[in-house]
């Protein structure tokens, strides 16, 4: 395993060294690689085999430089790797990051220095990303400051938007010189369902939150150097999940979460149960255990799947479903009062 790293190792200086100037004598190269002459040839034939074009010129040293189509630094990938770079640069559309085009010209220009047989293999990778909803777009001038602050551990100072503020409309966001700027030691940006997130501890509140970039209009200079704290639980995703699920916990767990039997096969119910557990009790009949923000809000998530409902639990539940069966059977009196409407 040493020697293929040492190998890769040499492959990617020997790429390196015939991209920095156009010719280079064999005996430079074997002097610069600390190898024998042999190698830099059995080197050189391993790019070619990889699709590099490397050409052999003669003269008192004879020697070696690499040809059109390598404007770049070298590229070194593999099948898998190709592949992994055009899926994961067309996915870039749908990220939410607001580099859709710098994508799609970075994917251009990479497969344009790749041997022939690893573009035919790009090209052969189309993927179309289908956005899951209307997240807004984040300006990447935004998450790169971000990102440095949270590299160089320094206090963020940024304008935060209000959720009824357009900040697609109006990036700056409201700027109130009698507001003073929120201040937050950034720990974390990540990305859910098409939106990104600061995961910081906020200096005001003295806790943690979640803040949309979007919404973060970033104010220069930053503040002063931190010792970063650690995150409640110390499991990142379990933290983001658990927030997004209102738990009052540091655990990736719903409020309120209860157990029904329906009506169905589980192969009908499972496809859509996302974080539920479904158990088969035969093969009309299933069981459903399944978390939500409330207990109304649980019936609600339940009562969707259009099926009978029994054995529910707990109590909780069950007074919820009651609670909903008003409010729909006063929503059915307000919609016949009303025909034709809206």
């Amino acid at each position: 395993m040493s020697d293929r790293n040492g190998t890769s190792s040499r492959l990617l200086t020997l790429l390196s060294l015939l991209q920095a100037r156009r010719d280079w004598p064999g005996s430079t190269l074997a002097e610069r690689l600390d190898v024998s002459p042999r190698t830099v040839r059995r080197d050189v034939d391993r790019l070619r085999e990889l699709g590099y074009p490397v050409q052999a010129f003669k003269g008192p040293d004879g020697g070696y430089r690499l040809d059109a189509g390598a404007d770049l630094p070298p590229l070194l990938f593999d099948d898998d790797q190709a592949v992994a770079l055009a899926v994961a640069l067309q996915l870039a559309t749908a990220s939410g990051a607001g580099i859709g085009e710098a994508a799609a010209r970075a994917l251009t220009t990479v497969r344009q220095v790749m041997p022939a047989r690893l573009r035919h293999r790009v090209d052969a990778v189309q993927v179309t990303p289908v956005p899951g909803g209307a997240a807004p777009e984040v300006d990447p001038a935004v998450l790169v400051a971000l990102t440095a602050a949270i590299r160089a551990r320094e206090v963020v100072r940024f304008d935060y938007a209000s959720a009824d503020h357009d900040s697609a409309a109006d990036p700056e966001g409201p700027r109130d010189a009698l507001v003073p700027p929120r201040r937050a030691e950034p720990h974390h940006l990540v990305t859910r369902s098409g939106r990104w997130y600061l995961v910081a501890f906020d200096l005001e509140r003295a806790d943690w939150r979640t803040f949309r970039c979007d919404r973060i209009t970033p104010r220069t200079p930053t503040g002063p150097r931190f010792t970063p704290r650690e995150l409640p639980g110390g499991d990142l995703a379990a933290f983001v999940n658990g927030v997004f699920k209102g738990s009052t916990s540091d655990a990736d767990s719903w409020p309120c979460t209860g157990t029904v039997e329906l009506g169905l096969p589980a192969s009908r119910v499972a496809p859509f149960a996302h974080d539920g557990v479904v158990e088969p009790l035969g093969p009309d009949r299933c069981r459903l255990t399944l978390g939500a923000w409330s207990w109304v809000g649980l019936a609600a998530a339940v009562a969707r799947y259009d099926t009978d409902v029994d054995a529910v639990s707990p109590a909780a539940l069950a007074e919820a479903f009651g609670t909903l069966s008003d409010r729909c059977a006063r929503a059915a009196v307000a919609g016949a009062d009303r025909p034709g409407w809206p």
